[in-house]
């Protein structure tokens, strides 16, 4: 898996990216916490759950159907704004947590995502896993751990920071040039 702060930059990207003008700090936030939820499966190896089993690691909370209900949660609980706006929080927001299991499939390690769970327990990866995978737990604070970031930073974070810029000169462009 990527690092937790890769899930959130990824995250912030894509709110850039689609979020509403006038919600975008509050739909970074949301966004960066939707992308970091799913990795609270990792508990479920203190209470036995095994890895490859559907509440297990990159099991059900890494699923595009998790992301399409916080996704909803969202809708829900914005109710008082347009009908337009809190469709593209929502739509925004469920991205950005579907977000975690597609970079997580690019990693070169684990036992791939379950992303049609609950209906197909299938681990998938994609054909290309350039990003290095995160240790788990203190592993991390190690020389492995700095790779891993070194890793992400190119194939995460530099694509992430240039879509940002690119998105936010466009946004900032006048009407009409």
């Amino acid at each position: 898996m990527p690092t937790i702060m890769t899930h959130a930059v990824a995250a912030v990207s894509i709110s850039h990216a689609l979020a509403p003008r006038s919600y975008l700090p509050t739909t970074s936030m949301l966004a960066a916490v939707a992308a970091m939820v799913p990795d609270t499966d990792v508990a479920a190896f203190r209470f036995g759950i095994s890895y490859g089993g559907m509440w297990g690691h990159r099991g059900i909370t890494h699923s595009l159907m998790f992301a399409l209900m916080i996704g909803i949660a969202v809708w829900g609980y914005f109710g008082e704004l347009p009908q337009r706006e809190r469709l593209q929080l929502a739509a925004c927001v469920a991205l950005a947590a579907a977000s975690h299991g597609m970079l997580d499939a690019f990693t070169n390690g684990g036992r791939g995502v379950a992303f049609f769970a609950p209906f197909d327990h299938t681990r998938f990866f994609f054909p290309y896993t350039p990003i290095d995978v995160s240790p788990i737990g203190w592993a991390f604070f190690s020389n492995r751990g700095v790779r891993v970031l070194l890793s992400e930073m190119r194939w995460v974070w530099f694509p992430a920071l240039l879509l940002a810029i690119a998105l936010h000169a466009i946004r900032r462009k006048p009407a009409g040039l």
